[in-house]
């Protein structure tokens, strides 16, 4: 048995009223408005943080430059120093074989085991 398209519409037109009347209009406003709103902030939020990262990212390119040159100066030191405490152990240890006297027992030796190790790489 199916209905004719009059039918149809009729039954779907109470079916829609009988919904409309669990719902009261007014909460349906309230709903809305305070949908409206939230958008509102969401919207101003959203351009709040739009502009922080904006401010953030010419930040970070104005640092970024001069931390790159700040680490490769640090680097530079780095292999400087390593040169020359490997230049001042060799002298050390050329000073120790050539006056072995001049040496208390051991002084040189706990000096030379105080030293980092420069040949091994630290990274």
């Amino acid at each position: 048995m199916e209905k004719s398209p009059p039918e149809t519409a009729a039954a779907a037109a109470e079916v829609a009223a009988r919904f409309r009347s669990l719902v009261d209009t007014g909460d349906i406003g309230a709903i809305r408005q305070t949908q409206h709103l939230i958008l509102g902030r969401l919207q101003d939020s959203n351009a709040v943080l739009t502009h922080f990262n904006e401010y953030s990212e010419q930040c970070f390119a104005e640092v970024s430059n001069d931390f790159a040159s700040k680490t490769r100066l640090l680097k530079s030191m780095k292999d400087d120093l390593d040169h020359i405490f490997l230049k001042l152990r060799s002298m050390k240890s050329r000073l120790a074989a050539t006056y072995p006297d001049a040496f208390p027992d051991g002084a040189m030796a706990k000096s030379m085991d105080q030293r980092p190790d420069l040949e091994s790489p630290l990274d």
